[in-house]
């Protein structure tokens, strides 16, 4: 028999409101939309999961909740509580299956169109490109449009993928978001509508989905009716984790998906919506209540787990002064006479030296490196700091560098996986056939030409003329792509392209055995996948962090001090957190003042940085900034303290100041002075 509280015993007040909501009458009746507008650190990831814990305490059949969430981790940190809290509680539960739909919107995109090609318009083959290859397709579409050779600057690669994703995920016209994002390429419009329908000509032809395609697929999967409700018969319930990052594609899912809003739940903090640059919109969390008729019922969770009063003090009255949002007060049990600081130094070094000492004063008193972060808004705002700390010996590591896909020795192992795959896929093709010596860009293009003459079928691939330098190696690669292609079983495949490509490595890179270590890994990577087709999408969508072209010094410390752009730290966690350059120019950025509704996102900024912090919180001001590259050499310029800090804010820090040293030299007497320039001087004007 369950517990009388069915495992709900560690939950207060509020998560335990937001976990029991509508389940009394399960599983007969869905219960209506729900909102929990869950602070900085109050449990939101215990609170969900103990509600998909009632939902299958309730008999709710687990292959018909579908979890929906921003990362792999997350699903399944919250799937396996979810299972475990219902198998703690009651026997029973252990009969069930497993929770079978959990994962980020783009995973969940990429299973539930594969089920439903046919209605899209896609092959159920169709192979999804990541970040990186998206860019270059739409580089070579550009290229062969004539872009690449205007007379005056068009965007580059990067700008066009950037501009083309938040005009898609923001559902705008192009004119809006060159507007509102992009505007320095305003003039560029009819070019680069053309550009886009190339781009997407382009994918179609060879089978490709981008990210963004995943998601805007799925939209329209959801705009037919016949077709939604198909969709909408496999999901009783549908729960949503961040839900103030979603952007207005995924808004339009969700409505798809749950048209009177019955069994759907979503769970964020508006005041921690921060990706304004990704298309997010906290319009879709502000506005979530009114788009069911009657309105979704809200749960707030304001009891922090996380940090000091004090530091919750501040970071209220910050928020607070925001026009728009929901009424919240995070409170804490963690007591402290410590104030968080606000300090005011003379300079960016002045800024460093403090961080510096007050770092190491902590790790004096106990608080390790790694539990101590630099924050800050733009990745170059540390530059100063990373060279004090260099020059002190203090080891370091700065959020982002260079994934592990981006790898050239894992993309090329991915990429002959991906052209067995899809021999219509001619960005990994045009690729894997550069591997081999003496072939270049054209012979690479006159035989994908004729492999597509052919049908694209890859036995013919023997059969084509190529030059004297690659005969050599030709019939291994031809012989090698059509097994993997005619090959059902995956077991094995991706042991045989190392054996193919290992001496092709040796060959192309330096510290070959540093990347054959992960070839290793990516090989027992593959066995943990059923397929070729799921092994490469989920490598894609949630791909592991970077290894042999990013190797660090082995001799690193195992104890060092995190720096990161605030972006980078949303959801983490610090004893002790410095937050540089809190003026006006830097937060808010003088790059995101133009709107209203950019100004409040620095806000939340801000919000997110103070609340990183469990025990001390330090926010520092410096007053001068210098700038160099000017025709007139070096120069400096004054810098306020953030808007976000009035004085009615600035009440709630301890004040503290490193002041200047003072410049050593005579009193400032007049009297006594051997040249008497005053008088000199009003003598110039009798």
């Amino acid at each position: 028999m369950p517990e009388p509280d069915r495992g709900l015993h560690i939950l207060n007040s509020s998560q335990r409101a937001a976990a029991e909501y509508g389940t009394e009458r399960l599983p007969h009746t869905l219960p209506g939309p729900l909102l929990i507008i869950a602070g900085a650190g109050t449990g939101k990831t215990s609170t969900l999961a103990h509600r998909v814990a009632q939902l299958l305490l309730r008999r709710t059949d687990p292959r018909r909740i579908l979890l929906l969430t921003f990362t792999r981790r997350a699903a399944e940190t919250m799937t396996r509580r979810a299972e475990r809290i219902a198998l703690q509680v009651s026997e029973a539960a252990s009969r069930s299956d497993r929770i079978q739909w959990s994962g980020t919107f783009h995973a969940m995109a990429n299973r539930l169109l594969r089920l439903h090609a046919a209605a899209v318009g896609l092959d159920t083959g169709f192979t999804v490109l990541d970040r990186a290859d998206a860019a270059d397709l739409l580089n070579l579409v550009r290229h062969e449009l004539g872009f690449s050779r205007q007379q005056t600057r068009f965007p580059t690669k990067a700008t066009c993928l950037a501009i083309y994703s938040h005009a898609v995920n923001a559902a705008h016209g192009l004119e809006r978001t060159l507007e509102r994002a992009f505007p320095a390429y305003a003039c560029w419009t009819d070019e680069l509508k053309g550009l886009f329908r190339a781009y997407v000509d382009a994918k179609q032809r060879r089978q490709l989905l981008d990210y963004d395609d995943l998601l805007l697929y799925w939209f329209h999967l959801m705009q037919d009716e016949a077709a939604a409700a198909e969709v909408r018969r496999r999901f009783d319930h549908v729960l949503v984790d961040e839900y103030q990052d979603t952007n207005a594609l995924q808004a339009g899912i969700l409505r798809g998906l749950k048209p009177d809003g019955r069994g759907l739940t979503v769970v964020g903090d508006d005041a921690q919506s921060i990706y304004a640059f990704r298309a997010a919109t906290v319009r879709n969390i502000l506005d979530f209540p009114r788009q069911f008729d009657p309105p979704a019922h809200i749960v707030t969770l304001e009891q922090n787990y996380r940090s000091t009063q004090p530091i919750l003090d501040a970071a209220n009255a910050v928020i607070a002064l925001a026009p728009e949002g929901y009424d919240k007060r995070l409170f804490s049990t963690k007591r402290s006479q410590q104030r968080p600081l606000l300090v005011a130094v003379h300079d960016e070094q002045a800024e460093a030296d403090y961080v510096v000492e007050r770092v190491l004063a902590h790790r004096e008193a106990g608080v390790a490196l790694k539990r101590q972060a630099v924050l800050m808004r733009t990745a170059h705002h540390s530059d100063v700091l990373e060279v004090e700390l260099g020059r002190r010996n203090i080891p370091f590591v700065k959020f982002g560098g260079l994934k592990f896909l981006e790898a050239a020795h894992v993309k090329d192992v991915l990429c002959v996986l991906r052209w067995a795959e899809n021999p219509r896929d001619d960005m990994a093709s045009f690729r894997v056939l550069q591997l081999l010596p003496g072939l270049g860009p054209a012979t690479a293009r006159r035989l994908l030409d004729a492999l597509e003459a052919a049908c694209f079928d890859l036995t013919a691939l023997a059969g084509l003329d190529v030059p004297t330098a690659v005969r050599a190696d030709w019939p291994a690669l031809c012989e090698l792509l059509c097994v993997l292609h005619q090959t059902a079983a995956w077991a094995g495949q991706l042991g045989m392209v190392r054996q193919w490509y290992e001496p092709h490595l040796e060959r192309l890179y330096d510290a070959p055995h540093l990347r054959v270590a992960d070839l290793q890994q990516l090989e027992q990577l593959a066995g943990g996948h059923p397929t070729r087709e799921s092994f490469l999408t989920d490598l894609t969508l949630d791909p592991p962090g970077g290894m042999g072209d990013e190797a660090g010094d082995p001799l690193l410390d195992d104890d060092y001090l995190v720096l990161s752009t605030i972006h980078s730290a949303k959801g983490q966690e610090w004893d002790a957190v410095y937050v540089l350059h809190v003026v006006d120019g830097c937060i808010p950025s003088d790059m995101a003042t133009g709107t209203p509704q950019e100004i409040e996102e620095e806000r939340r900024l801000l919000y997110v940085a103070m609340t990183r912090a469990r025990d001390a919180l330090y926010l520092m001001q410096p007053h001068r900034f210098y700038t160099s590259g000017r025709p007139s050499g070096d120069a400096h310029i004054y810098a306020p303290r953030t808007r976000f800090l009035p004085e009615q804010v600035a009440t709630l820090f301890e004040r503290a100041a490193r002041v200047a040293p003072a410049v050593p030299g005579p009193a400032s007497r007049t009297h006594g002075a051997r040249v008497d320039v005053g008088s000199r001087l009003k003598e110039m004007w009798r």
